[in-house]
């Protein structure tokens, strides 16, 4: 995981991926996005490439680049375990939002146990 939390941490690796998400690219078509040189695209890409993100593939005399979002996945999990109320909150919130639910139903249904009029 930390391998993929540092390749995700500088922007240009960010945009490189969400252009891969469009489509497959070589090379030649990410460095056109970029103003950076294409040696620092290359490096960008290596980086990508070793943490999983990205997969290459030589396609004739190109390198065409592949998105994977594999390994997002254990990231992902991580921040949602983070997100999520720990121990007791989590019950607590249950039980709030039973209360609040049942404090409805009586609020709007006719009270039973009052007692009724006599009209004889």
């Amino acid at each position: 995981m930390d391998e993929v939390v540092n390749a995700i941490a500088d922007p240009v690796r960010r945009e490189i991926l969400a252009l891969l998400r469009e489509r497959p690219r070589t090379v030649s078509d990410i460095a056109s996005r970029f103003t950076i040189s294409r040696p620092a695209i290359s490096r960008h890409l290596r980086v990508l490439r070793e943490s999983g993100l990205v997969h290459d593939e030589l396609v004739g005399r190109q390198r065409l680049y592949t998105l994977d979002t594999a390994p997002l996945t254990g990231l992902a999990e991580w921040i949602t375990f983070l997100r999520s109320p720990a121990g007791w909150q989590h019950r607590l919130d249950a039980l709030e939002t039973e209360v609040r639910r049942t404090s409805r139903e009586r609020s709007t249904t006719p009270d039973s146990t009052a007692p009724k009029e006599n009209t004889a």
